[in-house]
């Protein structure tokens, strides 16, 4: 019940609204001291409660018998309602917000920190649509998953994909497959992702499922600084791949000394 009140409230309802509510759905038409009591509402306020339900064409009312009995609106009904009023609503705020957007003046080339799993891959998916051209990416299997349906509808519309992946299995065409190595088996490896839409915009960071956080730039030093590392990852596996030499554990040994690891 609690549940079903809190999504209630995101709606426009306060609490002692959507506990009305919701006991009028459970009872049928019934008398406000009926709603008090089985909501919980203070009789003292119910009335008032209900009165503004009313108004708002949520709750009806009706006379019987010199008794004022309360019914909700049908549930069918409401969450019709409710879903085309939403619609409405966002539409309005949508065309207000890219109206501002678009005459505001552009800020200067930034990095920004985004919080939040859902808010981090919803900003992917909406970068990848935006995608013209070309899009550059270095992601391990968790992360690339999740965005996999995005990447695969931008390669269909002959947006061209470049980078590298990790532990995934038959990659959108173009994108390389990276070795298997000892950095790329150990728990503790930080599982980074990079996305780069038409060297304009680019999302990095550390995988999100472990820490819910990413960073956001249209900077272009930094695009051009992450797309280079993505190269030269991709250029090494490359020429591990058609060396004949045991590349790999050179390049282990290298690594370790040069980041001072033991």
């Amino acid at each position: 019940m609690d549940d079903i009140v809190q999504r209630l409230k995101k709606l426009g309802f306060n609490e002692y609204e959507a506990k009305s509510y919701l006991s009028l759905v459970k009872q049928g038409p019934v008398t406000a001291y009926q709603v008090s009591k089985e909501s919980g509402v203070p009789r003292a306020r119910i009335y008032e409660v209900l009165s503004n339900l009313v108004e708002k064409g949520i709750v009806l009312k009706e006379e019987i018998n010199d008794t004022t009995r309360y019914s909700p609106l049908p549930v069918e009904i409401f969450l019709q309602k409710a879903q085309s009023e939403w619609q409405l609503t966002y539409t309005e705020i949508s065309d207000s917000l890219r109206s501002l957007e678009t005459s505001a003046e552009k800020m200067d080339n930034r990095v920004v920190t985004l919080k939040d799993y859902k808010t981090i891959i919803s900003y992917c998916q909406s970068l990848i649509k935006k995608a013209k051209s070309r899009i550059v990416i270095s992601m391990w299997d968790d992360m690339y998953e999740v965005l996999k349906k995005e990447l695969a509808a931008a390669a269909a519309d002959q947006v061209k994909l470049h980078g590298i992946t990790l532990h995934v299995e038959n990659p959108i065409k173009n994108l390389e497959t990276h070795r298997i190595t000892t950095f790329t088996e150990t728990s503790s490896t930080e599982r980074w992702f990079i996305l780069s839409i038409d060297s304009k915009e680019m999302i990095y960071g550390p995988s999100i499922e472990a820490r819910s956080v990413a960073f956001y730039t249209d900077d272009p030093v930094h695009i051009y600084l992450l797309e280079d590392y993505v190269w030269h990852d991709v250029l090494v596996n490359r020429l591990v791949r058609r060396s004949q030499d045991d590349l790999d554990n050179w390049i282990t040994s290298e690594r370790k000394a040069f980041f001072m690891e033991k």
